[in-house]
């Protein structure tokens, strides 16, 4: 029976969107599906291929009813943030949406594109950079836009965490790295992601195979980062089912496979964090990861929303209006 449910588990965790297949630190982008949900819920922002370009899309999300609209080019979409399907690119302010471009050319790419847009006007800039980046967060007002940069050109779970200055318009020169650990180059892919309520601090669940899987945490509105190693030696596909919940108002942070009917299986690992020292805590008791903070949504991943979405655009018509190669084996200090 237990050995069902949790394939049944990896099984739903791989109802992911094609352009999750590209692999490394940068699941790619959303292009139709559930888009990105602005703060309170009220609109959802999509982008839906057409023949030669992309719509991007305010949508109502009591009704389903297209608010405004603009056409952009073509293999333009909503950033993905974790294999989990989680979506990324809009402001807890909602005021800056970031799209980014598909990968189109085999990695690495010469040069990486980004869409800056405002929600309210869909009027937009494009910024260009020199070298393979991918989007991985932005600080509540959207002034700082935080990138995934590959450096290498074999492995594409090689990477460092970058900052751009959206109002200077320029790429700050230090990589956004743990300064404790000894090496800032990184290397895993993102399985999980959960954000803080304000937005501020988000949190990546990275599996590690041949190291060891880790918690990346950023403050993105200080662009400081912290590294967890977590203590896990054996086969890290179970990873891929995790999910990452905060508990015990926003001071817990809570990394299992979520189990939503009786009691857990003790067999299951499952690791908690204290967000304000960033030091393990010792595991709940069988049952105890706080699953119902997570949607259906976010347990199914963005698929369901996808199917449902394209059903529904078919009769719609659009309206005008760590160390290289391992991964942190300690947890940071307290700050």
């Amino acid at each position: 029976m237990l050995r069902t449910a949790i394939a049944a588990l990896l099984a739903v965790s791989a109802l992911v969107p094609a352009a999750l297949a590209d692999g490394g630190p940068s699941p790619g982008v959303l292009e139709g599906g559930a888009g990105v949900l602005g703060a309170g819920g009220a609109v959802r922002y999509v982008t839906v291929p057409a023949a030669r370009s992309t719509l991007l899309e305010a949508v109502r999300s009591r009704d389903g009813r297209v608010l405004r609209w603009r056409e952009l080019p073509a293999g333009v979409g909503i950033p993905l943030v974790a294999y989990d399907g989680t979506a990324g690119g809009l402001a807890r302010s909602s005021r800056v949406l970031v799209l980014a471009d598909s990968f189109v050319a085999p990695p690495p790419r010469a040069e990486s594109t980004f869409r800056i847009v405002d929600p309210r006007t869909f009027g937009y800039e494009t910024i260009s950079l020199k070298g393979d980046f991918a989007f991985d967060a932005l600080s509540p007002n959207g002034r700082l836009l935080y990138l995934i940069q590959h450096v290498s050109r074999t492995d594409r779970s090689r990477y460092l965490v970058r900052a751009y200055d959206l109002e200077r318009r320029r790429l700050l020169p230090r990589a956004v790295a743990d300064r404790t650990q000894r090496g800032w180059v990184m290397q895993g892919s993102p399985v999980a992601r959960t954000a803080s309520a304000s937005g501020r601090f988000v949190y990546t669940l990275y599996q590690n195979p041949g190291g060891y899987p880790f918690v990346h945490a950023l403050d993105t509105a200080r662009g400081v980062a912290h590294c967890i190693g977590l203590p896990w030696t054996g086969d890290q596909s179970l990873f891929t089912a995790m999910r990452l919940a905060l508990a015990d108002g926003g001071r817990t942070l809570e990394a299992a496979v979520p189990w939503p009917r009786g009691d857990r299986p003790a067999t299951l690992p499952s690791f908690r964090i204290d967000t304000r020292t960033y030091r393990l805590l010792p595991p709940r008791a069988p049952g105890g990861f706080p699953w119902w903070t997570l949607s259906l949504a976010a347990l199914l991943s963005p698929a369901a929303g996808a199917i449902a979405l394209r059903r529904r655009r078919a009769s719609a018509t659009p309206r005008a209006a760590a160390p290289a190669g391992r991964a942190p084996t300690r947890a940071a200090p307290a700050r």
